[in-house]
């Protein structure tokens, strides 16, 4: 999942689910508030993780050794090996979202004074000096870019430019010589592929209700009338619980220049909080072949668990499952100025990213939970339930992947997902699988039109973000898939290796003849004593 996970930033255990960006009006002393919104889906609230995956913070002599080692951990992330209370840890910790020197210090004084543990409380000041020590590092020495990938045969890769903070999203006027990119801080900066020049164009504070709560813009695109649409989710603290709230913000038609202006809300909406710190909220969002404009909402639960778990006394946490508009792709339409949310199809858990083939049909690809499960591509049409959180992949109807998963309900006809007869992303004539390696983190996704060469003509190219959980190392490239019906008449999928490896690509954005790749990061692979610091984006061509 794209989470909050090993303790403030973006990761992915099986879901893609990013993390919030804390409100810079966050107060001091609410280091208890900003730990359980960024850190507890990994170390959980009682800071005592989860053993052998997420190391713990509770009587951590890790974190309790080394004061400026856990600043610059909280600052820049870092990944595997550790040694935690004797045990050896391989996970990832990846750089957080935006968080103010004071909004650090907090979150850390409360971990460094919690749960038995006794240390010296954290400054800003002592904050402020580790990222200025940092800053006037040599960052290509220290965290070097991973060399390029070699490019198939026929094609040409270059890196465009080196991002001073995390990418999630890129979007472009068809023709325009500029390509706006959205962070994971939710502002928004402008890119000149040609040259590299790269811009701050819009802050999140410019457009965002950023003092009613903490802030995550997972979504961005343009339409076909040029308005650009940022989709934001906000943790609101109301009663009876905490809600997400959802606005859509759209701009007037973006201009050569590529500047926003006048971005209003458009449309707004809101469900409880996920299952206590749980919530992956609304992401992609893209215009459909019939005009409308279509929004995938992630699963609030890791699997449908109802009873709040360890948080089962906080009365803050709504206790239900999944509601109406969650785990499932909306439909709204743009002609409207006070829109209707249609749901569209059911049952998909956190689809980073959807797109059409040329017959104007809906392929998404999902991430799945916490267990041990493939990585579902489905073909999704209207009215339909693709199994979330009855059914996951190729599991059957009587498989239960956590003990609370609630049967099917009686009459309600799952969707399966579709199986990848390989040879890449675990699938193979032998054994197919519902459809990608498991944790492997399906995210940008591409249909390969007329302009394309001949051998990709027709298919789907999509990226794998990669791995948090598990051992190695699955994903980390992009994927040629060749979706085909079979006598049945079920899509089946034969899946090749496009191309790799690949630092966690995030995003794709197709213009003409070119395709830009947006890399989250710096490192390859799972496994390496390396922050993950601000990736780039890479240009390719035919």
């Amino acid at each position: 999942m794209l989470p909050r996970t090993l303790a403030l930033g973006l990761a992915l255990s099986a879901s893609l689910l990013v993390p919030l960006a804390v409100s810079a009006a966050s107060p001091a002393g609410s280091g208890a508030a900003l730990f359980l919104v960024n850190c507890a889906a990994c170390h959980q609230a009682n800071g005592e993780g989860i053993k052998g995956i997420f190391p713990p913070l509770a009587q951590s002599d890790f974190l309790m050794a080394d004061k400026e080692r856990s600043i610059r951990i909280a600052i820049q992330g870092i990944s595997g090996p550790l040694v935690v209370n004797g045990i050896e840890y391989q996970g990832v910790m990846p750089a957080p979202a935006a968080m103010e020197d004071q909004q650090v210090a907090d979150v850390l004084t409360y971990a460094r004074t919690a749960w038995g543990n006794h240390g010296e409380p954290v400054t800003a000041a002592e904050v402020k000096k580790v990222r200025t020590a940092l800053a006037a590092t040599d960052s290509e020495q220290n965290d070097p870019f991973a060399p390029l990938p070699k490019a198939p045969a026929g094609y040409q890769l270059r890196e465009v430019v080196r991002l001073p903070v995390h990418g999630l999203k890129l979007a472009t006027v068809p023709g325009m010589a500029w390509i706006l990119v959205l962070t994971n801080s939710g502002d928004l900066y402008r890119l000149e592929p040609a040259t590299g020049n790269l811009a701050r164009v819009l802050a999140a504070k410019d457009y965002a209700e950023l003092a009613a709560g903490n802030l995550s813009v997972l979504g961005m695109t343009i339409d076909s009338q040029k308005r650009l649409y940022l989709v934001t989710n906000q943790r609101i603290s109301e009663q009876p619980h905490h809600v997400n709230r959802v606005v859509i913000f759209r701009s007037e038609p973006l201009g050569s220049s590529g500047v926003p202006q006048k971005m209003t809300a458009w449309l707004r909406t809101s469900y409880p909080w996920g299952f206590s710190y749980y919530n992956h909220g609304v992401c992609h969002i893209a215009e459909g072949p019939d005009g409308m404009m279509y929004v995938s909402s992630g699963a609030r639960t890791d699997g449908g668990e109802v009873d709040g778990g360890i948080f089962k006394n906080d009365t803050v946490y709504w206790k239900g499952g999944e509601t109406d508009y969650t785990a499932a792709i909306w439909r709204i339409d743009p002609t409207i100025d006070v829109p209707k949310i249609e749901v569209f199809a059911r049952g998909i858990r956190n689809a980073w990213s959807f797109a059409w083939n040329d017959r104007q049909e809906l392929f998404s690809v999902s991430n799945g939970p916490d267990a041990h499960y493939p990585e579902e591509l489905d073909f999704v049409e209207r009215g339909k339930h693709y199994g979330f959180p009855y059914q996951y992949a190729d599991a059957s109807a009587s498989e239960k992947p956590y003990p609370y998963t609630p049967d099917v309900p009686a009459g309600l006809v799952v969707t399966p997902a579709i199986r990848n007869f390989g040879p890449a992303a675990g699938g193979s004539p032998e054994k197919p699988i519902a459809t990608f390696d498991a944790h492997s983190s399906p995210a940008g996704m591409v249909f390969c039109g007329p302009e394309w060469p001949a051998n990709l003509r027709g298919k789907f190219l999509i990226g794998r973000f990669g791995n948090f959980l598990k051992d190695g190392s699955y994903g980390y490239d992009i994927l040629a898939v060749d979706l085909q019906r079979n006598p049945a008449g079920v899509f089946e999928a034969r899946v090749n290796t496009f191309l790799a490896p690949l630092a966690r690509p995030i995003d794709f954005l197709q213009a003409g003849r070119k395709l830009y790749i947006l890399e989250y990061t710096r490192p390859v692979g799972k496994h390496g004593s390396r922050p993950l610091n601000p990736g780039r984006i890479l240009e390719l061509t035919w």
